[in-house]
Order: C-alpha cells, then structure tokens, then sequence
C-alpha cells in the first residue's frame, strides 16, 4: 500500500491465544463467539501484526510482537506459535535485515507489543534493531516502569531494562507529526500513554489504532477489553476516532485480527459496520 511518499506493509510476527471473556470484558459469550468462536480453554487466536513502513531511506517499524523470550510455562499458557510467521522471517521476506531498522515505534510496553524489541544473545539481552531509535510515550514510559497490580503482568522488566540502558530510547511528550504525514495520535483507555499511528496524504488515511480496537470484532462501542485500564475512556476515545474514521473513510490497521488485516467503516442503522476488508 502506498500514501504519499510511504510504502506501507502489515508484518505477521506471530499468533498468541488470550481469554475471550478479558478480550470483550462485559459482552456475552453468546454474542461475541460468533465473531471469534474459542478453543477448549476460552481463548480466541489472535495476531501479532506490525507496520513495516519505508520512507525516504528510513525503515520504519511500528510495533515488534511478543518476541522469544517466554519460558515454556508462558508460552503454554499464552498459546505463542511462530511455526508460519516470526518477525524476523517476515522482514526477510521484504530483504530486511535487523540492523537496517531505523525507527521503531512502539504504541505501548505491553508485552505482545514491545517484546520483540529486544532478543537473548546468548546471556545478554540485547536490541533487536541495534541501529533503530525506539519511540515510547512520556506518560507510558513512566507507567509502564510504576505499573498497578492490575496490569503489571503486562510490563516484563526483560522487555523494558535493555531499552531503558540502550541510549536508543526517545521520550516523545505527546501527539506528534513524527515525519511528515505520519502522525503520532493519543490514547488513554487501554493504558496510560498509547500513541496510535495514522499516515495520511490527500487521497488516503491509514490509522493503526494498537489496542483501541484490537479486532474487528471490537467495532461496536461497548465491545472493549476487560484488559483496560479505563473503559468509560476507551468507549469515548472509540466513538470520536471511529466517528472520524467513518466520515473521512480511513483505512483501519487490526494489530490483533486473525483473520482481517484491515476494514473500512460505514454507519449502519444501529451502529457503525464493516463496509470493506482489506488487505495490506
């Protein structure tokens, strides 16, 4: 896909298993399993995908996946699978090599976001774009370091002390223009601090919403993870941004989506539906 002077591709780095009952917190099973049916222990498949994004002689990533630092307990428990997709073999794939990484942006610290990031050399943890600066939110950063119990699973100190000591890490103070025509957007209801994505030239949007909407099962307003911190806040930052997306029809990255890289959106007679799928 193309927007301006970007060259933008969807990454799969990996597939990962999470309770379905915490992915659309207070819905139903009974409504949300006919998007996403789950296995024997409640959980539905979900991605990992990243933004590759070339401009101008940089190589931008945008997210890095859970990465390969689990130890087997974790791995079960999380159902981690790289047998058909790691982030490395998919930058292969585009002739990429770690070490020609020259941004990474990360939308938040959680570690299915922020894990592959950093990679075991033998006994040292290391970046894995030794080269690339790392972008994290001030507000995040601070979080992500003090998390609360209700979250601090999600914040591993392997993901976040290499980064912390690397010298690559820059603390950015909120919504930006990154690049020209990339711009770096807030939100507060999944967690403190994720900076969401959005490319735009004249003719086309891409919005990469990390965790707002991780599914497109999630589109309806009320779907939202009981993994948030702040619901009533995600519910309002999905109506404006879903609200903007359908008038000024954006095209929508799902980080998390299985089965669908990408959706338009159009308003239905109750609420806002799927007008087109897309592939990335």
């Amino acid at each position: 896909m193309k927007i301006g002077s970007y060259q933008i591709h969807l990454l799969e780095t990996g597939r990962f298993w999470l309770d379905g009952g915490a992915m659309f917190g207070v819905v139903p099973k009974t409504l949300w399993s006919q998007a996403k049916p789950s296995d024997a222990k409640n959980r539905i498949e979900m991605s990992m995908k990243v933004l590759l994004v070339l401009y101008q002689g940089r190589t931008i990533l945008v997210d890095a996946g859970a990465g390969h630092k689990f130890p087997p307990k974790l791995q079960e428990i999380y159902g981690l699978d790289y047998q058909h997709f790691t982030l490395k073999q998919s930058l292969q794939l585009h002739g990429l090599q770690p070490e020609e990484i020259s941004d990474v942006i990360l939308t938040h610290c959680h570690f299915d976001h922020v894990g592959g990031a950093t990679e075991w050399v033998g006994e040292t943890l290391q970046l894995t774009f030794p080269d690339a600066t790392h972008y994290v939110q001030k507000s995040h950063w601070e979080w992500a370091l003090n998390p609360s119990e209700k979250d601090r699973a999600s914040f591993l100190r392997e993901n976040l002390e290499p980064l912390k000591q690397s010298g690559r890490l820059k603390i950015l103070p909120g919504e930006c223009e990154l690049f020209p025509g990339l711009h770096l957007l807030l939100s507060n209801g999944h967690t403190v601090g994720m900076q969401m994505v959005k490319i735009q030239d004249s003719a086309a949007t891409l919005f990469y919403c990390s965790d707002l909407m991780p599914t497109a099962a999630h589109l309806p307003l009320p779907y939202i993870m009981g993994y948030d911190l702040y619901p009533l806040t995600t519910l309002e930052e999905k109506r404006r941004y879903l609200s903007q997306a359908c008038d000024e029809n954006w095209i929508i990255a799902l980080e998390h989506d299985a089965e669908v890289d990408a959706i338009r959106i159009q308003k239905g007679e109750k609420r806002m539906e799927i007008r087109e799928k897309l592939t990335i």
